[in-house]
């Protein structure tokens, strides 16, 4: 008897990336046949996302695109659309099986089941506070970098925000798996893990075990070389966080710190918990004790209210930060969430206006922290080949995640590929890409 076939698709985040190859392991250990999602299967599973209105029409793209390659496949929604889209999902004839969040670990089994029994919307969408779901050990896709979900859920409620909903409220996952999951990583020879969460910040496995103690504990692990942190709240970053980060040589100084908007008028109506001047202080104290750290955030544009002066305000505000990264979102409205009720939306064509604005900032001071590095060492991590100008690389990231490639002139892949080497930065090859050499 062939093998059953299964392909796999992931929209969204870390988070779902992570749990998407999680299911992918447990249905290979299980005996299915991984396929490439282009090619015709016998099941196909789409772990979706519905961060915004755009994921959602992607998320159902994604299930009728599979439905219409293979008309007798099972179709299977997981995830955060599955989660939010109540009746509109569970009447959508494409898809026979819906599982919820909390429920992926489950997904052999009902796999099994519906095979025996031919049953169609089987489903389990959870409701108040879950325990942590493990789904088992993980084989990254990627060769040198493994992400690590720690965490699940958030409590924050954010005016604009549907993920309390569709991920439920906060949950750890155990040290001890964590710790075990890091050593197996490390023995298979990944070098740096990237530890990810819903609301990484709010990690907490016990009264005095918090997300500083997990990566103390991790950071003795031999064999990984780099610790890279997920998104932050700001509040977490304190003077003792910052300081004992700093005393930990494989912590990456790369940290995503959330803002959502310069503006502490339009941060109130966001219902965030924090003001600018507190933000502000939190990238000083990452600039007190690293030298040069690559600060990332994410900001929205044309949130409800938001008027050209509180515009010009954020604007300002990103100006005096200078990040090396900022993702850029228009405001999406989405059902159920508070800001979805509230008066002055801002028009999409003002959203575009503002939203081309800041990403002409962002290239600009991406450009100049990149340029920081230009004469100087620094390690480089090296993952892949490429081809830029018809001449061969081999590209990685320096610890602040600055893209770099080497030529692969009188030096093999395989002699980089996963090692780290220290290497001078001589000049940029594009926006993103930057030429090192020994």
């Amino acid at each position: 008897m062939r093998k059953r076939t299964v392909a796999l698709h992931n929209l969204g985040c870390k988070v779902n990336a992570y749990e998407t190859e999680s299911m992918q392991e447990m249905l290979k250990q299980h005996g299915y046949e991984i396929v490439d999602f282009k090619e015709q299967a016998d099941v196909y599973i789409i772990n979706t996302c519905s961060v915004t209105n755009m994921a959602d029409h992607k998320s159902r793209q994604m299930l009728h695109q599979a439905k219409k390659r293979n008309p007798k496949a099972v179709i299977v929604a997981a995830g955060c659309y599955v989660q939010t889209a109540g009746e509109t999902v569970k009447e959508d004839l494409s898809i026979d099986i819906l599982i919820g969040n909390n429920q992926k670990s489950s997904l052999p089994a009902l796999l099994d089941e519906y095979f025996g029994e031919r049953i169609s919307n089987i489903i389990d969408i959870n409701d108040g506070v879950q325990p942590y779901e493990e789904l088992g050990s993980v084989t990254p896709s990627e060769h040198t970098r493994a992400f690590l979900k720690v965490q699940d859920g958030c409590n924050q409620f954010c005016s604009y925000c549907i993920i309390p909903y569709a991920r439920g409220r906060v949950r750890s996952r155990d040290p001890k798996k964590v710790y075990e999951e890091v050593c197996q990583l490390a023995k298979e020879g990944y070098g740096e893990i990237v530890l990810t969460g819903i609301h990484l910040s709010s990690y907490q496995a016990g009264e005095d075990f918090g997300l500083l103690e997990l990566i103390q504990m991790l950071h003795e692990i031999d064999g990984i070389r780099r610790i890279r942190l997920g998104s932050l709240e700001p509040r977490i970053v304190t003077e003792a966080f910052a300081g004992a980060l700093s005393e930990m040589p494989k912590i990456c100084p790369h940290f995503h710190l959330s803002l959502q908007s310069g503006c502490d008028e339009t941060l109130k109506r966001m219902n965030r918990k924090y003001d600018t001047a507190e933000y502000r202080e939190k990238c000083e104290l990452l600039r007190k004790y690293f030298d040069h750290p690559a600060i990332t955030t994410d900001v929205i544009v044309g949130f409800p209210g938001e008027t050209d002066e509180e515009f010009a305000r954020t604007e300002q505000f990103l100006r005096q930060i200078e990040f090396y990264e900022m993702h850029v979102f228009p405001y999406s409205k989405r059902k159920g969430t508070k800001a979805a009720t509230m008066p002055d939306q801002i028009p999409e064509a003002k959203k575009k206006e503002r939203s081309a604005v800041l990403l002409s900032l962002v290239k600009e001071q991406s450009k100049k922290f990149r340029d920081h590095y230009l004469n100087r060492t620094t390690e480089v991590l090296f993952e892949e080949p490429i081809e830029i100008g018809g001449r061969r690389y081999m590209t990685g990231f320096s610890k602040e995640y600055v893209r770099l490639a080497l030529p692969l002139d009188h030096v093999s892949e395989e002699a980089l590929s996963g090692k780290i080497y220290t290497c001078k930065v001589a000049e940029a090859l594009n926006d993103e890409i930057y030429r090192v050499e020994f």
